[in-house]
């Protein structure tokens, strides 16, 4: 099993990385790949002290949407700091997580797409997948990765929660689906609907740890362990094994990230 998005280096997992990554360890998972925000000192550091304790880690590093202001004066500015902590880590594989996120507007809205459109532009200069993170935004987002992509981008759409036709354009894009916690609430019935309909080679698992803790760990801490009730959920869906399914995904982990 591979957790394919996570926030091992928040500090919300300070205090006990070791006992999470053992326990991640003990549930069968093959690596993670833990999401770092660019210019975040604290979680760069943490980084380090991840790669140590799990040389199988892989890092991805983005300006989210939400830290796009930051940037306002120059958002060129963003392309460069991310530029050199990508360089400045040999297990970084992805840029992200980019995006727009129009729920909380924490950044302007064209800041927050031209920070996005600098780091898709990145990507694809460094043959970089993305990792995508989009609310109450899909249009632009869609438009965006139609423009700046090139049809070379590839990418993910994280933690995907959206409709059948946000599902359909993702594939259409070449990109694959990330599916986390949500998956196996019990009111997520047209999310469940939507996945049941994507091909099992465009699925990926994920935690988004510490947020989002699937049934039955909902309302705690989330970590990478969990990811195997993702992993069983997605297999219900699909009528194959946990085996089978995790072997799956764990294939189209590799194939997009080439870790």
């Amino acid at each position: 099993m591979i957790d394919s998005h996570c926030h091992l280096a928040d500090e919300a997992f300070a205090k006990d990385l070791d006992e999470v990554v053992a326990r991640a360890q003990q549930a069968g998972l093959e690596r993670v790949m833990v999401i770092l925000e660019g210019d975040n000192s604290g979680e760069a550091a943490q980084a380090e002290r991840l790669a140590a304790l799990w040389p199988e880690t892989r890092f991805a590093i983005g300006v989210h949407p939400h830290q796009a202001h930051q940037f306002s004066d120059d958002p060129q500015r963003a392309v460069t700091v991310v530029r050199q902590q990508f360089d400045a880590t040999p297990l970084a594989r992805a840029i992200g997580e980019i995006g727009l996120d129009y729920h909380y507007d924490f950044s302007p809205r064209d800041v927050q797409q031209a920070v996005f459109r600098g780091q898709i532009r990145l990507a694809r200069e460094l043959d970089r997948p993305v990792i995508i993170h989009t609310r109450e935004a899909d249009e632009d987002t869609l438009a965006i990765l139609r423009q700046e992509g090139g049809g070379e981008l590839q990418g993910v759409l994280h933690c995907f929660t959206g409709t059948d036709s946000l599902a359909a354009a993702g594939v259409d894009l070449g990109f694959y689906l990330s599916l986390a916690g949500i998956i196996t609430f019990p009111r997520a019935t047209d999310l469940r609907e939507t996945v049941r309909r994507v091909p099992i080679d465009r699925l990926l698992t994920e935690t988004d740890s510490p947020f989002l803790a699937p049934v039955p760990h909902r309302g705690k801490r989330n970590e990478p362990a969990y990811v195997a009730r993702v992993v069983e959920a997605l297999a219900d869906l699909h009528g194959l094994t946990r085996g089978d399914m995790a072997a799956r995904t764990a294939a189209n982990f590799h194939t997009l990230f080439r870790p």
